[in-house]
């Protein structure tokens, strides 16, 4: 379908019907992939007790991260390389046959498939979707619609236990996979009509697969690590040790590799920017503790408030909340005004706020208090949550726009992989510690076997130490988070502000080398509209 009069500029940018069609298209492509990382989560129980195989129940969860995570940067590259329409709508597709997988699946191993497989296409979903907003609006406008972005994927968040519960318990667990098929659908249909065919930038390109193994070898490492340390193997068992090393040794290979390679999949010069180094690290640090906070908290509530698993995960709506408004606001504020570095200062600090207080989080406190204390917690993520994609799309000449984005979600997704599995490998270890030191050796209480179940079950004394033990295994990991926030408010201070740039086919904020006295840099990337191309 061609572009209606008007819907579209020599610049690139798209207006009026069209991009309406197009921007639903990406926020259910990203609706789709955050909704998958949720909505399982109440359905765990239920599909291990159908298909068996409780050993390989953590794979559901950490076969999806580990191949969504690999595959980021390649799909950041390959966009910047070829059509981004095609690439988006070749994920949209694997994730719809990863999902039918899923649903079909007979035994854990063809789950486990299906759920690489999804992975596979949802790797690149929200990734893709960012890097085509900005093919089609200038950074100048793009806050808002990265606010609307980012206020879909916190309602998705929200929606998934929701959802996921219910299917279970009505329709059954497998529409919990069926569901989200017609959804990418719908995706891939309005994004093959109207998304413009953009001409790739290579005519020729030359795929970086050398890099692209070693850094899948360093990420699998790093994810298994993670995973299993602590869990499955001790700390300094000599398997942790090694996919560390492993982990250390495919990373050192990876940038010797990239320093040669005629387009690198993560391309170096990124790193020589000062505001993505910035966003990237702070995104990381924020991800490891909003993580490490939304993973264990419904069972913090469920087992030292007494709580049931409905009400328990609606206790994280006021931080969904708090993310929704400001990330929201944040957007059109950017929009509006082109001001955009007080909102990531502002971010980080009330972020330290928050985790501050839910520091002070007692057994059996007032109702209210971690609700409010978690709304200002999403309020602070919120302000900085679009607003770090935006800094670092408008550092990087538009052909670099896939791989900058890729590369800063890449080390959100490390970040997240870390909260969740070495915040759990933490509070595992200091809970086993805390009861086997209080519970009386006569009450034969396994920690691996608490739930609110046999909590009703046990005496009133055993009740309040093993609730003590939670809350003092828990609550003082978030006065850890604290300074490590504090140094994402001193990084975000020391953000340099650029103007955002006005039309899509822009050069970047400045050199990717530092020129010489004598002469231009000859390296300096110039925009696609320059004359001298």
């Amino acid at each position: 379908m061609g572009a209606n009069a008007g819907e579209h500029t020599s610049d690139g940018a798209v207006h009026g019907r069209r991009l309406a069609f197009i921007f639903t298209g990406l926020l259910l492509a990203m609706f789709v992939n955050s909704l998958s990382e949720t909505i399982a989560a109440t359905a765990l129980p239920t599909i291990v007790g159908d298909l068996g195989g409780v050993e390989m129940m953590q794979w559901i969860s950490t076969a999806y991260i580990l191949v969504s995570t690999v595959v980021m940067p390649v799909y950041g590259k390959i966009s910047d390389l070829y059509n981004r329409k095609y690439v988006i709508m070749v994920a949209l597709a694997l994730y719809a046959l990863g999902k039918a997988v899923c649903g079909m699946a007979v035994n854990m191993e063809m789950l486990i498939c299906g759920r690489c497989l999804s992975g596979l296409g949802g790797g690149g979903l929200g990734i893709l979707a960012y890097a085509i907003i900005s093919d089609v609006v200038p950074p100048r406008k793009l806050g808002a619609y990265m606010g609307i972005m980012g206020a879909v994927f916190t309602t998705s968040n929200v929606l998934g236990p929701v959802l996921g519960g219910w299917f279970v318990q009505v329709p059954g667990w497998r529409w919990i996979f069926w569901f989200t098929i017609p959804l990418a659908g719908l995706a891939l249909a309005a994004l093959g009509v109207f998304l413009p065919r953009r001409t790739a930038q290579k005519k020729r390109a030359v795929i970086d697969y050398a890099g692209a193994a070693l850094l899948g070898l360093s990420v699998t490492a790093l994810v298994l690590a993670s995973a299993w340390g602590g869990a499955l193997y001790a700390w300094d068992s000599w398997e942790i040790i090694g996919l560390f090393a492993l982990c250390v040794a495919s990373a050192v290979a990876f940038v010797l590799v990239e320093r040669r390679a005629t387009e690198p999949v993560m391309p170096l010069t990124l790193f020589r920017n000062r505001n993505f180094v910035l966003c990237a690290v702070t995104s990381l640090i924020i991800d490891v503790a909003f993580m490490g906070t939304v993973t264990y908290l419904p069972t913090y509530f469920q087992i030292v408030d007494e709580m049931s698993p409905e009400l328990a995960g609606l206790m994280d709506v006021p931080m969904s909340i708090g993310i929704f408004i400001t990330s929201t606001a944040s957007g059109f504020i950017a929009a509006r005004t082109g001001k955009y570095k007080w909102m990531l200062v502002a971010s980080s600090a009330i972020a330290a706020v928050g985790f501050f207080l839910m520091s002070t989080l007692q057994v059996h406190e007032a109702f209210w208090l971690p609700l409010v204390f978690l709304f200002i917690l999403g309020f602070g993520i919120g302000f900085g949550m679009q607003i770090l994609t935006l800094v670092v799309q408008n550092e990087f000449p538009h052909a670099m726009v896939g791989a900058a984005t890729a590369a800063y979600n890449f080390f959100s997704e490390i970040g997240s992989v870390l909260g969740a599995s070495l915040i759990g490998t933490l509070f595992t270890s200091r809970l086993t510690a805390a009861l086997s030191a209080t519970l009386p050796a006569t009450d034969n209480i396994s920690v691996a076997h608490i739930t609110p179940a046999l909590m009703d079950k046990l005496p009133a004394s055993a009740q309040a130490v093993i609730a003590q033990g939670y809350s003092d295994a828990l609550v003082p990991l978030f006065l850890w988070f604290v300074p490590m926030v504090a140094a994402t408010v001193v990084m975000m201070a020391l953000v340099k502000q650029h103007p955002l740039a006005t039309t899509i086919n822009h050069g970047g904020t400045k050199p990717l080398r530092r020129p010489s006295s004598s002469r231009q840099d000859t390296n300096r990337p110039l925009p696609p509209d320059s004359p001298t191309r």
